[in-house]
Parts: C-alpha cells; structure tokens; sequence
C-alpha cells in the first residue's frame, strides 16, 4: 500500500497526529533537560564524587550504584523470568490454575511500585536480614522486573512457528532439545528486547530502593552487594525536592536528569541493536 493511500485513510491520519503529538512532548521534554543541564554536563561531573553535601564536585558514585544494583537484578531476575516463560509456555497445561498464575503475572505489572520497596524492606532487609544493601535493592528490583520479562519471553516464544518444534521432535529430539536448539534461538530477540526494556525501567526506579539500600551522599563505592550505594533516580530526586539548597543544586539535578536518560537510552538502544541482528541472523539462516 504506497503512502498517498494511507493518508487518504482518516484512521492512519488520526494515528499519525496521535504519534507526532507524543514525539512532540518528549521532544520538548529532552530539549528542556538538555537546555538546562548541559552547563553542569562534563567529564569531571561524571567522573568526580560528590563535595561539599552534594553542592559541587560529581555524580560517579551514582552511575556506579546505578549499574551495580541493576546487575544485581539482571543476575536473579533474567533466568528465573525465562524459566518460568518457557514453563508457562512449553510445559504447562491449559487448565484454569495456569491461566490464573499468568492473570497474576500480568497483574503484578501493575503494582505501584513503592509496594514493591515495601515487600523488599519486610523480606530481604528484615525476615533475611540482609540489611539495607545493594543485594536487598537488585533483588527488590527483581522482583519488579520479574513481571515483564515472564510477559516478553512468553510473547516471544508464542511467536515461533509450531512447525520448528514439530520439525525437532520428528528428527528424534526430546522436548527441551527442542526447545534449546530451535525454539529458543528464534525466540531470543524478542526474550533479549523485553528483558532489556524491563531492567531500563529497573534502572531508572526509586521508590523499590527508598528504603532497600540506597543513599544520597557517599563518599565511597559500594565494596561489596551488602553495602549501601548511590543511584541516579534517588539521587535525581534528592536534588529536585529534599536538598536544603535547591535553587544552587538546580544544574546539577537537571545534568543528573540529562545523565540518567542517556543511560535509558542507551540500554533501549542496545535493544533494538540486539534485535536487529537476531532478527538478520534468522533471515539468513
């Protein structure tokens, strides 16, 4: 169907208003941010540790922080997401319990996730006394996260073609063999894309890890997952609302702000990176 077709169809205009509308609002979003904190956007400010209560100096730590907890939470969440995916998806029966733990899945998307930072403090900060750590945090973010790359990973094993499992089975293969050399390959853009989209909104939470283990001012990184960390939401939202220099800390929020959508995007784009190639990978195979 050629374009001057499509724009005779008053759906495909509507949804085309609709998508210049949105890219509109995050365009002037990205530029007002950008505007603001470029001034405080350098290479000592994303190098150096923070002074004087956060005042001056840099945000390190954070951006430290920021990637020790989310690889924490990719550490537990990716394989037990996938297991559970390709169990939903594979093994298990289409019978009401099944259907009503994918219900609860798909509602656990929906959870605010301050009620995940509370879970977090009554199981991992007290009942396993972890304490307030980066472990307790990467696992609360986890279980956050845990959701969507159950929904992901399923979606995309749906979509491989029944034939690719048939194929293995009638050559002799069992059904994880299967699985593991034709199903998972095909499906591994999609489990890829959506287990990467999930730990970016990980990455860029802050009430899951309010009460976990993060904190604004350190002068000093994490040694270990049982210490407390820096993280560039927390930090972002210190600066913004509870700092007691606001209108002085202003550019260094808006140059955190400009920091964490740069690492937002850089994960998405690592996303559609990894699908391309798979998907390229498969088109040649």
């Amino acid at each position: 169907m050629s374009i001057k077709t499509l724009l005779r169809q008053p759906g495909f205009l509507l949804l085309l208003l609709c998508t210049l509308i949105v890219l509109g609002f995050l365009g002037l979003i990205i530029a007002d941010i950008s505007s603001k904190g470029g001034e405080a956007l350098s290479w000592s400010f994303v190098r150096g540790y923070p002074e004087d209560g956060m005042t001056a100096g840099g945000i390190f730590p954070a951006i430290f922080g920021t990637f020790f907890v989310t690889l924490v939470t990719t550490i537990f969440a990716l394989p037990l997401g996938v297991a559970a995916a390709i169990y939903l998806s594979e093994y298990a029966r289409d019978n009401w319990l099944n259907r009503l733990i994918r219900a609860s899945i798909r509602n656990l998307a929906g959870v605010p996730s301050i009620i995940y930072g509370l879970f977090g403090v009554a199981i991992f900060v007290r009942a396993l006394q972890m304490g307030t750590s980066v472990l307790a945090s990467g696992l609360t973010l986890g279980l956050l996260t845990l959701p969507y790359i159950i929904t992901a990973t399923e979606e995309a094993l749906k979509n491989v073609p029944q034939s690719y499992r048939e194929g293995a089975l009638a050559l002799g293969a069992t059904k994880w063999q299967a699985i593991r050399s034709n199903v998972l390959p095909s499906a591994a853009s999609g489990i890829v894309t959506g287990a990467i989209l999930g730990l970016s909104r990980a990455a860029g939470e802050t009430a899951p890890i309010l009460f976990t283990g993060v904190a604004f001012y350190l002068r000093y990184l994490p040694a270990s997952a049982f210490d407390e960390f820096m993280a560039l939401p927390y930090h972002l939202y210190i600066l913004s609302t509870q700092h007691h220099s606001i209108a002085e800390v202003r550019p260094l929020a808006y140059g955190t702000a400009l920091v964490l959508l740069a690492l937002v995007f850089l994960f998405n784009l690592a996303a559609f990176i990894i699908r391309y190639r798979y998907r390229k990978l498969n088109r040649h195979a």
